[in-house]
């Protein structure tokens, strides 16, 4: 079954020859990051802080999102001169603002782009630079607290107190978390929270944090420095800790001879756990699509058929590109996609084919983009007889030979991903099971969308979901490399959902890849050698 592909990362912005906006000054800039994950529903994410007095700020406060490798995440760069303290940023001056995916930005781990007004012109010569880093050490530490016998610092009540967490700096203590407020309360127990141990104290377990307990209206607060040492451990699931501490008001302690305390604080359960990396970020996929033109789909030219373009401009079909392509092409370093279908006598000779260009240019099978794949169904559906029989070894072979030419330069910084749409029953199913047992040690992964009302038994067993898949002659797969998902389940679904489920396991098995050969997922933006395009058959 699939995991849930989510991990951390930290976005660092800077930008250069942002516009002026002041007069007698230079502008005073900050950056807003806006998301977007459900068509046109902006929301804010986060603010950086400003930067006084500069054209060309390099912004010390960092992003943090959740990265779906499955998901597209619009983002948007956002800069404003600040000349106020208002939070309505439509109160201040716009410098541009800059607009792509989240995986974009993972693909390059660095992005130098231009800025734009809101008309889209140019803002002048500024540009944003975005550096996105996988945060590692994702291990985060619970805790549950209480405190009894706290001093009252109200006059009508009882205090309201809540506690700071502070990590040590070069400079200082910083605030790495907030609980929130028990009111009226001297023997207050908070709700369980979690800090993540970066922030806490940098992943360096020997490093003090100080934790103070503070009464809401007060200018005083306790204060205990406790050691991270005694209170975290580097276990991986669970440690905990039990320990009192003392708060002492100095000053109180000073002026008072049998002062002891202004109260305890608890830490009942401190607890750490290690939140698991399923996400490869260093690595550059290869992706290619294969289209089921067999005789079982109907004629095109029928509404009945699942080639049927409607007048909406969509089928099955279309649909299953879309929706992957979308998501999988941020992570392509050209994205030029070679487009192939099979099941078809082809022109001009009519001879049936299971491995041919939709483009017809065998020397250059690529399309530009998703948009281009689809371009190339459109014209190439009227222009070929559909027949059979359903083979898919010819289509998986042909990936394969690519992947093995990449994992001979030694480096996992290539994947591929073969994406095979059909409407039917494997027929050559004793070689496609021995062609995805060898794909198993090649960087790649193999997902089939299942359209129509077919039975898709033999599919299900393609998937390594409920067993290794095993050769005719007994070979086992090394890993499980196939995701099959049937459309039908999706038809009266967003078209991102679709996506997140065939796409959900990729990761997993780029990692399960890396792992078994031992190779670094090093970046490379160097594509792989164009394939010389099959033979016709």
């Amino acid at each position: 079954m699939a995991t849930s592909c989510v991990t951390k990362v930290e976005l660092t912005v800077s930008c250069e020859n942002l516009l002026d906006m002041d007069v007698g000054s230079k502008s005073d800039p900050l950056c807003a990051l806006l998301m977007n994950t459900s068509g046109n529903q902006w929301f804010e994410v986060d603010r950086t802080e400003r930067v006084k007095n500069c054209l060309s700020p390099k912004f010390a406060k960092k992003f943090v999102v959740d990265y779906y490798f499955e998901v597209v995440q619009k983002l948007r760069f956002c800069l404003y001169d600040i000349d106020n303290k208002t939070i309505d940023l439509s109160d201040d001056d716009f410098l541009g603002e800059f607009e792509c995916s989240l995986g974009q930005i993972v693909s390059s781990s660095k992005l130098t782009r231009p800025l734009v007004l809101k008309n889209k012109k140019p803002a002048g010569k500024g540009t944003i630079t975005i550096s996105a880093e996988e945060i590692k050490d994702n291990r985060v530490v619970n805790f549950e607290m209480e405190a009894r016998k706290l001093d009252n610092k109200d006059f009508f009540g009882k205090s309201d107190p809540y506690l700071e967490f502070y990590r040590q700096t070069e400079t200082g203590w910083q605030l790495a978390h907030r609980t929130e407020v028990v009111k009226n309360n001297l023997n207050p127990c908070w709700k369980p929270f979690k800090i993540p141990l970066r922030s806490l104290c940098a992943g360096d377990m020997e490093k003090p944090i100080k934790v103070e307990s503070v009464f809401t209206g007060c200018y005083k607060s306790y204060f205990i420095t406790l050691k991270s040492s005694l209170l975290l451990t580097q276990v991986k699931l669970i440690f905990v800790l039990q320990a009192e501490f003392e708060c002492i008001n100095s000053k109180k302690k000073q002026k008072k001879k049998n002062y002891k305390n202004s109260g305890v604080v608890s830490v009942k359960v401190c607890q750490v756990l290690m939140v698991t990396r399923v996400i490869p970020m260093c690595f550059t996929s290869f992706f290619q699509v294969g289209i089921d033109f067999t005789g079982s789909n109907g004629d095109p030219r029928s509404p009945d058929s699942l080639h049927y373009i409607s007048p909406q401009g969509v089928n099955e079909y279309l649909s299953a590109i879309w929706s992957v392509g979308l998501v999988v092409q941020d992570y392509d370093s050209d994205k030029m996609f070679p487009a192939f279908g099979f099941g078809a006598q082809i022109p001009p000779s009519w001879q049936v084919s299971h491995e041919f260009p939709l483009n017809f240019n065998p020397t250059n099978p690529f399309c530009a983009g998703v948009e281009g794949v689809v371009e190339a169904y459109r014209m190439c559906l009227p222009q070929v007889k559909l027949y059979g029989p359903t083979n898919f070894a010819p289509i998986i072979n042909h990936m394969a030979h690519f992947a093995q030419q990449a994992l001979q330069q030694n480096t996992a910084s290539q994947y591929f991903v073969l994406l095979i749409i059909t409407d039917g029953v494997i027929t050559d199913m004793d070689q496609t099971r021995g062609a995805i047992v060898a794909a198993s040690r090649l960087p790649m992964s193999i997902i089939i969308v299942g359209v129509g009302k077919a039975d898709f038994t033999d599919m299900e067993i393609l998937d390594g979901d409920d067993g290794r898949l095993r050769s005719i002659t007994g070979e086992p797969a090394v890993r499980d490399i196939v995701q099959f998902v049937p459309f039908r389940k999706f038809q009266n679904s967003p078209k991102e959902e679709l996506a997140k489920c065939v796409l959900a396991e990729v990761p997993g098995q780029v990692v399960t890849f890396f792992n078994m050969m031992k190779l670094p997922p090093l970046k490379s933006n160097t594509p792989v050698d164009a394939p010389n395009g099959p033979t016709q058959n």
